[in-house]
């Protein structure tokens, strides 16, 4: 999702996420698939509009982020894109620091851990494969928990669907798309499961996105020693500085905003089901950012993940109802 999801679910929502609504680079962000405040229609167009472009938003970020990998390396993007991030949070929400017990400082560590290692292990993975497969390897771990969660037998036809788009995504042998790379990508799913879980936590126990941004410090924490190690001073240029802020934007700062205002227009399933599009919307900025071209196959593969992540979404959706 991946491409970083940033954004926490608000205070007190902690179950939706986990119960069905798989997140992919990112990043940014199915956490927040909680109660809409839009009316029961399917929703409007504008909402639609809002998530679309949130989406855009956080896809296109990850694809101006491996431009800057000759430069700073992979480390080095992770490294400026979540410290800035978590410097632009801190600064605007202010955590409380004081009156926390050691569960909840336990949970914002965990948090913060897997928010780092999500981003850490997907950078690393479209550093080595394109970034439209690398999202669709990525969403395959939210997407099972919500296989997992929902507790109901067609949800294993949505998981055999997401299989076969793996398959036909490695058909003609994954060294074609650098194993390792394909690797990080799976190691990113299982560190944004783990992201959605512990963000659920931290918005129960933190009010506003204190808990998001107490965790973001944790992440900044762990990736800027690993960014200052690989890229050095360079990180201090003005021009990478600036393409860095921009990523930070890009895959933090206008997708929560933009989120926000479709959650006011759009109902919780239809937001999910918008958000299962992230690995289409991946191919299409590595293709039209980074010249990334793929096979009818991977674009087939692609399709099918799409297609179980938003049949997951709608089965646990319907399991709550």
């Amino acid at each position: 999702m991946t491409q970083m999801r940033t954004q926490a679910a608000p205070a007190g929502a902690a179950t939706a996420t986990a119960q069905g609504a798989p997140a992919a680079r990112g990043t940014s962000t199915a956490v927040r698939i909680q109660k809409s405040t839009a009316p029961a229609s399917v929703g409007s167009l504008a909402g639609i509009g809002l998530m679309l472009a949130g989406t855009l938003s956080v896809q296109f970020g990850s694809a101006v982020a491996a431009l800057l990998f000759p430069r700073v390396e992979a480390l080095g993007v992770v490294a400026l894109r979540v410290t800035i991030a978590a410097v632009l949070l801190l600064v605007v929400c202010r955590p409380r620091l004081r009156g926390h017990s050691r569960a909840d400082w336990a949970v914002v560590g965990a948090f913060g851990l897997a928010l780092g290692g999500m981003n850490i292990l997907f950078y690393q993975a479209i550093d080595r494969i394109p970034l439209g497969p690398a999202v669709t390897l990525e969403v395959l771990g939210p997407l099972l928990l919500s296989v997992a969660t929902a507790r109901r037998a067609v949800s294993l036809a949505w998981a055999g669907l997401a299989l076969g788009g793996v398959f036909l995504l490695g058909r003609d042998g994954f060294d074609q798309l650098n194993p390792a790379g394909a690797g990080f990508a799976l190691g990113a799913g299982v560190m944004c499961a783990a992201y959605i879980v512990c963000n659920s936590r931290a918005g129960a126990r933190f009010p506003r996105l204190d808990g998001l941004a107490l965790a973001m410090g944790v992440a900044a924490l762990v990736s800027l020693p690993l960014g200052v190690g690989s890229a050095g001073t360079t990180l201090l240029e003005p021009e990478v500085l600036g393409l860095g802020l921009a990523v930070a934007l890009l895959s933090s700062g206008l997708p929560y905003t933009l989120e926000l205002l479709a959650l006011r227009r759009l109902p919780a399933s239809t937001f999910a089901v918008l958000m299962s599009l992230a690995p289409a919307v991946a191919a299409l900025a590595g293709f039209l950012v980074l010249g990334q071209t793929l096979s009818v196959s991977q674009c087939l593969a692609i399709a099918l993940v799409v297609a179980a992540s938003a049949g997951a979404v709608r089965t646990g959706r319907a399991n709550r109802s």
